[in-house]
């Protein structure tokens, strides 16, 4: 895990991020998923940090973060685990399907999920529409 201080160079707020490894943060970065979680901005980029020179206190610390990850991580799961036993998975049709149920007259009685774009989001907003973002974790079996 490495730690960086974001700086959003739309609304200047700073902030810290986790990440799994330095090829982790470009990769998200490259892909346009990192955000501001203030102004919603892309326009994020790491700051200049000083190096952390480890110690007994610094371990600690770093073992209490690594814990808080993975009950925050637990908690995610669980998450996802209600979500799939009690919600229809729509994929990428997310907006189509949450447009289809708010303009219908029969409400459905099961809620979806599924992925849509940050546009397609901000449109269901303007239209009423609630949706939520929700973190989501893959399956890893390593």
């Amino acid at each position: 895990m490495i730690k960086y201080k974001l700086a959003c160079k739309n609304c200047n707020l700073t902030f810290d991020s986790w990440f799994a490894s330095s090829y982790e943060y470009e990769k998200l970065k490259k892909k346009k998923l990192l955000n501001c979680h203030n102004c919603n901005s892309n326009d994020v980029d790491k700051t200049l940090m000083a190096p952390k020179i480890m110690n007994n206190i610094y371990n600690r610390k770093f073992q209490e973060e690594s814990q808080n990850v993975k009950s925050i991580k637990k908690i995610l799961k669980e998450y996802q685990k209600f979500i799939k036993n009690n919600l229809r998975y729509v994929g990428k049709n997310f907006a189509y399907e949450a447009r289809s149920i708010y303009y219908s007259d029969k409400k459905e009685q099961k809620g979806i999920y599924g992925s849509a774009s940050k546009k397609d989001l901000k449109e269901l907003k303007e239209e009423g529409i609630e949706a939520e973002i929700i973190p989501w974790i893959e399956d890893k079996n390593n």
